[in-house]
């Protein structure tokens, strides 16, 4: 088999795994009374090659997650150009150290855990020598109370939100948060997803705009049915995505 014949069977096969997830969203959202479109799926290319992140845009996907923000520029500069550009999603922790560098490549950051983060953010949001008209974010919650977690934890979420609300350069989008074991049972998982829906909504009535709370990240290959039944707007889909694909597809990174 040829490389082009490699590519050809790569690209077949991720679309036929987007349409099976995209059948499962459906699926679940008339389950629970919701329309599919208001479901974002966002492709997490953490282990897939810059290659087949080329060929998950070529699918018509344009919302790309990655884990680490060295992936992002990396990919980024790879991908510069390319017709889809990506809108890339950061899910993993940024420190603060990366924020002038990453901050204009993002969509949305999926993982604010912290004031000083926020505090970083704002600050380089609000320089002119940026291109971007505010930052959108979702307040990661350690759902867990876990310390080996990232997330904050749920005594302080009010605190984050509250100064996210209210920050002019930073635009707050949501809540995101990861059920507490990967391999958690479905009704654990969807345990886990209801308090984050009840947090979301009891923070609400908590700042000037409900409507900033819209999103809630949360389910993955393993549990977005149950994320989307506790009401998910946004989920994060890596190896169900990615499944049957050929050795092009690992990443370097």
């Amino acid at each position: 088999m040829t490389a082009g014949d490699d590519h050809a069977a790569d690209f077949d096969r991720l679309r036929d795994n987007i349409a099976g997830i995209r059948e499962r969203i459906a699926a679940a959202c008339r389950e629970a009374g919701r329309d599919p479109h208001d479901v974002r799926l966002v492709a997490v290319t953490k282990y897939v090659s810059a290659d087949i992140t080329r060929l998950v845009l070529d699918a018509g996907m344009t919302d790309v997650a990655e884990s680490r923000p060295q992936a992002i520029w990396s990919k980024a500069e790879t991908l510069l150009g390319h017709v889809p550009q990506p809108r890339w999603h950061l899910i993993g922790h940024l420190q603060r150290n990366k924020v002038r560098r990453t901050l204009p490549l993002l969509s949305m950051l999926h993982t604010l855990d912290s004031l000083r983060l926020l505090e970083s953010l704002a600050a380089e949001a609000a320089d002119d020598s940026t291109d971007q008209a505010g930052c959108s974010v979702l307040v990661e919650v350690n759902l867990t109370a876990d310390a080996g977690r990232s997330g904050v934890m749920m005594g302080d979420v009010l605190d984050v939100v509250r100064a996210a609300a209210v920050s002019s350069t930073v635009r707050l989008c949501g809540l995101m948060g990861m059920a507490g074991h990967p391999d958690s049972e479905a009704a654990d998982a969807r345990r886990d997803f209801a308090r984050l829906r009840a947090l979301r909504d009891s923070l609400a009535g908590e700042i000037p705009d409900p409507s900033m709370l819209r999103e809630l990240s949360m389910g993955m290959s393993g549990d977005f049915e149950a994320a989307i039944l506790e009401g998910s707007t946004i989920i994060r889909i890596g190896s169900a995505l990615f499944e049957g694909l050929g050795s092009r597809a690992s990443s370097t990174h």
